[in-house]
């Protein structure tokens, strides 16, 4: 998907993966109810040019209480500091 904003400096602009889990009981955990879990899955949708060790389409794993919303195009998206990103999973990239 192309996007025409672009972070800046050491900004990621990432959407969420939703990532649906059941209990062993079988109920259905939402993003808000797993409290479990403190990390996240995006997608990268735009780099400032400070993160050069990420890429555009890289999946990321992000400390869910990093950055903040915001909603361009009627699409949510979550900036966050490079800082913020644990891990890149590079099977999904």
């Amino acid at each position: 998907m192309y996007v025409s904003m672009k972070a800046v400096n050491d900004y990621i602009v990432v959407e969420k993966i939703k990532e649906q889990k059941t209990t062993s009981g079988g109920l259905l955990l939402t993003d808000d109810t797993d409290t479990d879990n403190r990390y996240k899955k995006a997608k990268v949708v735009s780099v400032g040019n400070l993160a050069e060790l990420i890429k555009v389409d890289s999946v990321v794993m992000y400390d869910m209480h990093a950055g903040h919303d915001i909603d361009y195009d009627g699409i949510m998206y979550r900036v966050i500091k490079l800082r913020d990103i644990v891990l890149v999973d590079e099977d999904n990239s």
